[in-house]
């Protein structure tokens, strides 16, 4: 049976285990993670938080983070500005970016969650408001939910990736991580936590 792993990742750590050639020394998985023979399935940028999944399948590894299978990834995104009905409903119909069309995203209007603290924490700017938006997505473009916002003019302070399928973050806290049943299927989920 494939190894699941559900990784809280805090922000500021690398979705790799090592940092090689880098001028400065980075947080990366391995200072967080000593299990053998486990891998990203994806990954999540630096500036990033929440769920990384990290399993020793590669049939499991390639069903998770292939675009292709269009596995949905729930990110909860503090946005900078008041987001109009208008402003979601393009992030509902898809987005142009440089790299194409995005395909249609989920995005709901949240009040703000509450989260574990981040180090360091959002700059909050005293004339300018902050919302929560949670957004589905079923593709992998690069820091594509960050782009998305831009995009529509609500440029992203604090993403955080709250699910993955049916695998969730939700009771792991920041640098820990819990083994989950990858339901000896390829692209099955877990119960969230």
């Amino acid at each position: 049976m494939p190894r699941l792993l559900l990784f809280n990742k805090p922000y500021g750590v690398l979705s790799q285990f090592t940092d090689k050639g880098s001028p400065t020394v980075r947080s990366t998985l391995s200072d967080f993670i000593a299990v053998k023979g486990v891998y990203p399935a994806g990954r999540l940028d630096r500036d990033s938080e929440g769920l990384l999944l990290l399993c020793d399948d590669g049939r499991l590894q390639a069903r998770i983070a292939d675009p292709r299978f269009k596995m949905p990834k729930t990110y909860l995104v503090q946005v900078e500005g008041d987001p109009q009905e208008s402003d979601l409903a393009g992030l509902r119909q898809g987005v142009r970016l440089k790299d194409g069309m995005t395909l249609p995203a989920d995005v709901v209007r949240i009040d703000a969650p509450d989260l574990w603290l981040r180090d360091p924490p959002i700059r909050q700017r005293k004339l300018i408001p902050d919302n929560w938006l949670k957004i589905t997505i079923r593709e992998g473009r690069n820091r594509q939910v960050r782009r998305m916002t831009a995009a529509v003019g609500l440029p992203t302070l604090r993403l955080v990736r709250w699910s993955i399928g049916d695998w969730s973050v939700a009771g792991i806290a920041p640098g820990q991580f819990v083994e989950a049943p990858a339901l000896g299927r390829t692209g099955g989920g877990a119960q969230d936590r």
